[in-house]
């Protein structure tokens, strides 16, 4: 990941509840591919200040590369801070809302095009 940021991407729809409501801190950025299923993804930011703009695109690269979508070009990728991630009452597993959306259009890929290798994933 560039500048050796930590990113964490959910396996199952319970696995992305665990990650974006308990494990994501409010300054942490979370992903998700727009439209689709697929992993939630937090780019960890605690005491490390920003991550710079190639960083935060690799995150939304991989929420894409673990999504339906991984075989597409151009991807949109949903983006916003962890604190603006809420999961609706009576909700099923992994479904969430999000407010002050970025979008970013991005290839699926993992860290230094490495796809044989998976990101560390949340479980």
């Amino acid at each position: 990941m560039p500048g050796g940021w930590k990113v964490l991407a959910g396996r199952s729809s319970r696995d992305n509840d665990e990650l974006s409501l308990r494990v994501a801190r409010a300054n942490d950025w979370w992903f998700h591919v727009r439209g689709m299923p697929g992993s939630h993804v937090v780019l960890q930011c605690t005491g490390r200040g920003e991550p710079g703009k190639e960083a935060v695109e690799m995150a939304a690269a991989i929420a894409a590369y673990h999504s339906r979508a991984r075989q597409g070009g151009q991807v949109a990728v949903s983006a916003t801070r962890a604190r603006y991630v809420t999961k609706p009452r009576g909700a099923e597993p992994g479904t969430v809302t999000i407010r002050k959306e970025k979008v970013f259009k991005v290839r699926p890929a993992l860290p230094g095009g490495q796809e044989q290798e998976e990101a560390e994933r949340w479980s």
